[in-house]
């Protein structure tokens, strides 16, 4: 009796991971998407992974023609990390409006 008692609070047990999980969805709960906004939100993914190629290929060779001049190539690669944040915040905004419609 005692060893069966035992056995079921052993499986009955929770890990760290699922405890805090429930703690998590009882303060932030999981947001259902229809499949319009994920259909939505995939077009986005594709239209900003374009934009981002697209901004990298050009400065990449602007880039590459720069070589010379560290001063300048540097510049470049800072304005590709600059360009490539800002279109992954308007990307993240655009999802968080797609997310807040119901």
């Amino acid at each position: 009796m005692v060893e069966k008692l035992m056995a079921d609070s052993f499986f009955n047990m929770k890990s760290s991971y699922e405890l805090a999980m429930e703690r998590l969805n009882k303060t932030a709960p999981t947001v259902k998407l229809t499949d319009a906004q994920k259909k939505q939100m995939a077009e986005l993914d594709s239209q900003y992974a374009a934009k981002i190629a697209g901004r990298e290929i050009a400065l990449g060779g602007e880039i590459a023609k720069a070589a010379d001049d560290f001063e300048k190539a540097e510049l470049l690669r800072q304005q590709l990390v600059a360009e490539r944040k800002k279109l992954q915040a308007e990307l993240e905004d655009k999802k968080e409006q797609i997310r807040s419609r119901k």
